[in-house]
């Protein structure tokens, strides 16, 4: 069922590894056709469609319906909506920005097919600023853009305003929601095929704790992994559930180690932990400039759109100027829009820096990269299916191909919209193929004290943050296999792990992805995108136009597979033979 050109190697596929976390056994479930697992922008949507095509779908989330990363998006939604603008500029934008890795065909996907997505959208309830003279979508522009394209909604309140039309059509359709509720496990049976989810309640609703929703086709929109580092702008919930999931249950992820980190966020402290206040990287696209403390604009001469440039090239050129400068942060300064314009255009952001003694009406905004966006993930075609039949995914948690080595601005809701109505439509159209039931398979692997969350988030933070060199990747990769040994060791000399629960979970879960990331890094020995590598300054196009693709070994213990693609095509159709690599 793959694209042509664009083929799911046999090595691996769908035969899972054997591996699940230590829960109790399900003590309550439903019966669906399709489970959506997240409740941001490409979740809702492919729910919305599924269930509007005749098929019993059942939306789980983690928080509630209206609490996932969508809702946190600023600037805006990306799509050629304006005079002037088409899809091929769009995609030649998106094309620099991913440093020789997107796919082209992907992209052209995305561009081609987003402005009547918008539209869909915009007919769902999602409600648009327009301009008071033409009544018109009011577009801005960000980083890497060369055209204002950028729909944003509420001035910088964009993600709400999208989770709000999208959570009142899924209630309005009456789609079966479970809200609280953690995924743990994919269900697969005896031919390692998809059956559904296992998962546990937080303590809310008419079902608790651990329990399954059993179902042919699975869709993954469960957002990023940001909080595998100790400052990101992603909510408390991105801990990589999705990816971690998807491993377990033998799929394989491709680019993990471009990791965006997002230009300018609000600086709260050397020592500032968990989620942290974005400044939009719109708030530059309306004029306003990065200085350091002296006032200078360092940004000029780096690239042709200055402080406009990719956020890679952004990211670098602040942490460059803070290593000449031994600071902790840069500013952002925008004092010229004046008042008016920052309580109409930007109201959220400007009431985030108020609420931390910062006003950018009369003073600069101190700013630092932290980790915001995973342009890689679980590994899918052109229609969101991944290695494990009946395993599909969308949204942060995929790669699809679109985004490269960094992310264009504001091409992430678009991509979750894009590519949720491909998945659904490629559900609706085969039907739910039959599946037998899950199979039990008895976990095998640790689970980590709920610490460990912030060992990891030290570790990653320190060893593989914006910059990288073989030394701090090797670091870090000790480390984190002490982490996993040691809980190894419990398991199998003294019967011991960690009690289950949503903190162990989370902090097993953040332990795989890092340690995925850490070796997909620590491989890449080229600066590309969002991946810079100290020691290897330039880009190797002669050696690294390619991918890494990533799986965990289904019969050596703490092995990862971790193989080079043959070319920059994506995905790869290698076959996956070389043999593991233990990090």
């Amino acid at each position: 069922m793959s694209t042509p050109g664009r083929g799911i190697p046999s090595g691996g596929a769908g035969a899972g590894t054997g591996i699940r976390l230590h829960a109790p056994a399900p003590g309550w479930s439903l019966d669906a056709d399709v489970v959506v697992v997240g409740s941001g922008v490409a979740g809702l949507t492919a729910a919305l469609r599924c269930a509007a095509g005749g098929r019993r779908t059942v939306v789980v989330t983690k928080a509630r319906l209206d609490d996932g990363s969508t809702r946190w998006a600023q600037g805006g939604i990306a799509a050629a909506l304006g005079e002037g603008d088409t899809p091929e500029q769009h995609l030649d934008d998106t094309l620099v920005a991913g440093a020789g890795l997107c796919d082209e065909e992907a992209v052209r996907l995305l561009v081609t097919e987003g402005p009547d997505a918008v539209r869909r959208l915009m007919a769902t309830g999602a409600v648009f600023d327009t301009s008071t003279e033409t009544g018109e979508i009011e577009l801005t522009r960000e980083g890497g853009h060369h055209r204002r394209r950028i729909a944003h909604a509420g001035g910088d309140a964009t993600g709400a305003e999208i989770s709000r039309a999208l959570v009142e059509a899924v209630q309005a359709a009456g789609i079966e929601t479970v809200e609280n509720a953690l995924v743990l496990d994919l269900l697969q049976d005896a031919q390692g095929r998809t059956a559904g989810v296992t998962l546990h309640v937080m303590g809310e609703g008419q079902h608790d704790g651990v329990g399954a929703v059993h179902a042919p086709a699975v869709i993954l929109a469960t957002g990023g992994m940001g909080q595998v580092f100790s400052a990101t702008t992603n909510p408390s919930v991105s801990t990589g559930d999705g990816v971690a999931l998807a491993l377990r249950a033998g799929a394989e992820v491709s680019d993990l180690e471009f990791v965006q980190f997002h230009p300018t966020v609000l600086f709260l402290g050397p020592d500032a932990e968990g989620q942290q206040p974005l400044v939009s990287e719109a708030v530059r696209g309306e004029g306003a400039y990065l200085v350091d403390a002296d006032g200078v604009r360092f940004m000029q001469g780096q690239h042709e759109l200055a402080e406009l440039a990719p956020r890679d090239i952004v990211a670098k050129g602040i942490m460059r100027r803070m290593q000449e400068q031994g600071a902790q942060h840069m500013y952002l300064d925008a004092r010229h829009f004046g008042a008016q314009m920052w309580e109409q255009r930007f109201p959220t952001i400007l009431a985030a820096c108020r609420s931390h003694g910062i006003d950018p009406v009369s003073e600069p905004i101190p700013v630092a990269p932290a980790a915001h966006y995973a342009s890689g993930g679980v590994r899918t075609d052109l229609h969101g299916r991944t290695t494990v039949p009946g395993l599909y995914a969308c949204g942060e948690v995929a790669c699809t191909g679109v985004h490269g080595a960094n992310r264009l601005a504001s091409n992430s809701l678009l991509e979750g919209l894009v590519f949720a109505e491909r998945i659904a439509e490629d559900i609706v159209a085969e039907g739910a193929a039959g599946s037998g039931p899950g199979i039990p398979v008895p976990a095998t692997g640790p689970l980590q004290p709920a610490g460990a969350r912030y060992e990891v988030q030290r570790i990653m933070t320190q060893g593989a943050g914006v910059l990288r060199s073989a030394d701090s990747l090797s670091a870090a990769a000790d480390a984190l296999e002490a982490l996993y040994a040691t809980a190894l060791n419990d398991l199998e000399a003294h019967g011991k792990t960690a009690e289950p629960g949503v903190d162990t979970w989370e902090a097993t879960n953040l332990l795989c992805v890092a340690r995925v990331l850490v070796a997909a890094a620590q491989r890449r020995v080229e600066t590309r995108g969002c991946h810079w590598r100290e020691d290897h300054p330039e880009r190797d196009d002669a050696h690294w136009r390619r991918h890494l693709v990533v799986r965990l070994s289904a019969t050596e213990k703490r092995a990862l597979v971790v193989v080079p693609t043959d070319s920059a095509d994506f995905p790869s159709v290698h076959p996956l033979s070389t043999p593991s690599l233990e990090q």
